[in-house]
């Protein structure tokens, strides 16, 4: 399982698979290869809807952007501890 946290607060989103994050790693630009946090918009989520995105990604990232325009969500193989 991979972790999704938002960056800013260090809540947990949720969990997805490999293949999710393999959508998301291949759509989103990377500033290096150890980068692990994307920001995400509104319109990046419908660009995923309509472009083969998993639902299940879809539905979690529009739940963690919610009313803000941006939120920047970080990946991690661990889940973390509260």
């Amino acid at each position: 399982m991979v972790y999704l946290y938002n960056k800013s607060t260090g809540d947990l989103l949720g969990e997805i698979d490999e293949s999710e994050l393999q959508y998301l790693i291949d759509q989103m630009e990377e500033e290096s290869m150890e980068d692990k946090d994307y920001s995400i918009t509104n319109m990046e989520i419908e660009y995923f809807a309509q472009h083969g995105a998993d639902s299940q990604l879809v539905t979690l990232l529009r739940k963690a952007i919610g009313e803000q325009s941006e939120v920047i969500i970080q990946w991690t193989r661990t889940k973390r501890a509260r």
